[in-house]
């Protein structure tokens, strides 16, 4: 073996050249051999691969030094009509027929899959047959590659001394590519669907239809591109979804598992409510094992500990009280109107710092037993919760306490609202109403798509029927709260905002307070 090729610039050149043309050439092979390997048991993989592409290295220097031989698998040896086969022919068409076939049955196990039994172990593949197919797409890969070689450079030594700088990069790059094609579903199926054209080509070749290598590897670059353009917008959703509270990721992966993302729906006699969720899911079978009901329980149930107690609260201006420095025929007064059975009682007018809470029924027996009205005597001072505490916080407390209903103060120890047992089991069931309260939902549906909207009603509820999508952690915990973030001042009825897709609109106002809202869908930048 002379080496006077080494002082020519030229061959130098088709070095380089061929060993980049080797690497294009040999990344069908090695993503072939990755996907056989992913199918033994993990600690086999890399052993597999090593053996796959060294058997390749050897077959490409076997045919470089038969150099003879390979030229006369050129020479026709039979023809049919005006078709001639020569050796290279019938191993090309023998070689794409065999692509073709595993190609599609690899898609179809990927696409349609195998359902595999809890409790049974998992079946690999058998490492001698993997091996067998191994060697099988090296001898066409192989073949190609060399007579490729042959065709550009004059010297031997070149042609072997590329070939092998090739399989050693490719030996090298196999295990980070194979981890990476494992980790990604869709990639898989592009690999599948390029060796599926490359299969076409070669059965092409093979009949003497010569397609030039140029377009194959424009589409598969191409192909290629659009993937990474898919990868790095799937990167992107991760990276955004990793922002979102992990409690609530847990919610949606778990109602995943149960059949359906349905995080709300309506509840009264118009008819179920679907979000944008509800429409991509609802063909999922599972979704008829769990009613709606079931599926806002278990998402309410894995928010308790992320949501304040501030979002379920009665807040401080809508509290009924009474003071007892009004005069007894007031207070009287005041105690046969409310409806309530537990009334918040103050002194002076002091609603910072309320005295504590009386029942109706202690009042009553009192009466019963003919002793004389004393509501100071009945004050039972509930528990405190500070305006930071969960829901789960709460729920823990009133198992600890005889009375369900525990006053919540701010951080300067003032009282901000107060919260019962009741609040607590409708931010795991939903809203439900009360005894003196006509029964209206809080959210109601028009015929032309539009909602009415109480102020009060839940941020939970309302991102979920809306599909909103609002950007970080919210501080508010209401649609009212919603709309003031929105429009950024106390509104006047009338007054809009657009929030996601959807267009609010303030239809009543109770002081500086909202009262109802109006959402409707935006479509084409205008409201419906």
């Amino acid at each position: 073996m002379g080496f006077e090729w080494m002082a020519e610039p030229a061959a130098w050149m088709g070095l380089a050249t061929l060993i980049v043309l080797e690497l294009v050439l040999g990344i069908d092979n090695l993503v072939f051999i990755a996907i056989l390997a992913d199918k033994l048991p993990p600690h086999q993989r890399d052993k597999a691969r090593v053996i796959g592409l060294s058997l390749a290295l050897a077959m490409r220097l076997g045919l470089l030094a038969g150099i003879a031989w390979l030229v006369t698998l050129t020479r026709p040896l039979f023809s049919v009509g005006p078709f001639e086969f020569a050796g290279r022919d019938l191993i090309l068409l023998a070689g794409g027929l065999f692509l073709l076939f595993k190609a599609t049955v690899e898609l179809h196990e990927r696409l349609e899959g195998s359902r595999h039994d809890q409790g049974k172990r998992l079946v690999y593949a058998g490492f001698g047959a993997v091996i067998a197919q191994i060697v099988v797409l090296d001898a066409v890969f192989s073949l190609d590659a060399v007579i490729t070689a042959v065709g550009m450079v004059e010297h031997l030594e070149v042609m072997m001394i590329a070939v092998v700088v090739a399989m050693i990069v490719m030996i090298l790059a196999s295990k980070p590519l194979t981890r990476f094609v494992s980790a990604h579903p869709t990639l898989i199926i592009l690999c599948l669907a390029l060796l599926l054209m490359i299969g076409f080509t070669l059965v092409a070749e093979g009949l003497g239809f010569h397609i030039p290598k140029g377009y194959l590897y424009a589409a598969i670059g191409f192909a290629i591109l659009i993937e990474t353009f898919n990868q790095i917008a799937l990167a992107n959703r991760q990276r955004a979804e990793r922002h979102r509270p992990l409690r609530e990721r847990t919610a949606d992966a778990v109602l995943r598992l149960l059949g359906a993302r349905v995080e709300y729906e309506e509840a009264v006699a118009d008819g179920p409510a679907l979000s944008r969720a509800d429409v991509h899911d609802q063909g999922d079978p599972l979704e008829a094992a769990f009613q709606p009901a079931e599926r806002t329980m278990i998402r309410g149930v894995l928010n308790l500990a992320e949501r304040q107690v501030t979002a379920i609260m009665t807040p401080r201006v809508d509290v009924h009280w009474i003071d007892l420095a009004d005069p007894p025929e007031q207070i009287r007064r005041e105690l046969v109107e409310t409806p309530y059975s537990r009334i918040v009682v103050v002194r002076d007018g002091n609603s910072d710092d309320p005295l504590g809470v009386i029942q109706k029924k202690d009042l009553l027996s009192g009466l019963i037993a003919g002793q004389a009205l004393d509501i100071e005597a009945q004050v039972r001072k509930p528990p405190v919760l500070p305006e930071f505490a969960t829901v789960l916080a709460a729920l823990e407390r009133f198992k600890r306490e005889p009375m369900q209903m525990a006053f919540v103060v701010d951080e300067f120890g003032s009282f901000t609202g107060l919260v019962t047992a009741t609040d607590v089991m409708e931010a795991i069931a939903g809203e439900m109403p009360d005894e003196h309260e006509p029964v209206t939902a809080m959210m109601q549906r028009a015929d032309d798509g539009s909602w009415a909207i109480d102020g009060r009603t839940d941020l939970d509820e309302l991102v979920g029927r809306l599909g909103l999508e609002l950007p970080g952690e919210p501080d508010y915990h209401t649609a009212a709260g919603l709309a003031l973030e929105a429009l950024g001042r106390i509104p006047e009825i009338g007054d809009e905002a657009r929030v996601g897709e959807w267009l609010f609109r303030v239809e009543a106002m109770d002081g500086n307070r909202i009262d109802r809202l109006r959402a409707a869908p935006l479509q084409d930048g205008a409201a419906a």
